[in-house]
């Protein structure tokens, strides 16, 4: 089994939360996995070590973290050069309606357009508003957001949209991605 970086760029925990996840999906399937911050010289020093990697980003007030884009317009041919993917986390995923998927997928699109990296894989899932980690103007735009989002208000407690079953399906997508198929030699004939 091959080494997998999840390298990943969070706020405030959530997206951090999710690569953790992941991560615990991937060594369930034998993999060596380590989960590194983007902002950590240490991320860098990890994908040189790796068979694959998976990038995840938070998504705030339209846009995706600064600091997930400079490590993937640095880090590109890299990350090109394995089996990748990328994840993206925010209050517009946890949203079912065709106007959420809408601005979910324009998330996805700019993203790539702007990275330069077009993943192989790809997820988006929900976040959460963690109201206990915002500051005072913070808050108040979070509970404008939420109030015509999910309703989710009440900003003496936080609330958590992240769907964990599509996660798990995620990373059990990525690991018959990166694993070999049973019977199959390299270069894809049956034996």
């Amino acid at each position: 089994m091959g080494t997998v970086l999840v390298a990943y760029g969070s706020k405030e925990g959530q997206t951090e939360k999710i690569a953790g996840r992941i991560v615990v999906a991937l060594a369930a399937h034998g993999h060596d996995v380590r989960t590194e911050s983007v902002t950590d010289a240490a991320a860098a020093e990890a994908l040189a070590d790796a068979d694959a990697v998976l990038v995840g980003s938070s998504v705030h007030l339209g846009a995706h973290s600064k600091s997930v884009y400079g490590f993937v317009r640095e880090h590109r041919d890299d990350i090109e050069a394995r089996p990748n993917g990328f994840f993206q986390v925010s209050l517009s995923s946890a949203l079912d309606d065709a106007d959420a998927r809408a601005e979910v997928a324009t998330y996805l699109d700019e993203f790539v357009e702007e990275s330069g990296w077009p993943p192989e894989r790809m997820a988006a899932f929900g976040g959460a508003l963690r109201y206990s980690e915002y500051g005072f103007l913070t808050r108040l735009v979070m509970k404008r957001i939420a109030a015509d989002a999910t309703g989710d208000t009440d900003a003496s407690r936080d609330y958590e949209y992240t769907d964990w079953d599509e996660v798990e399906s995620f990373a059990a997508d990525f690991v018959e991605y990166v694993e070999p198929t049973a019977g199959t030699a390299a270069g894809g004939a049956a034996v």
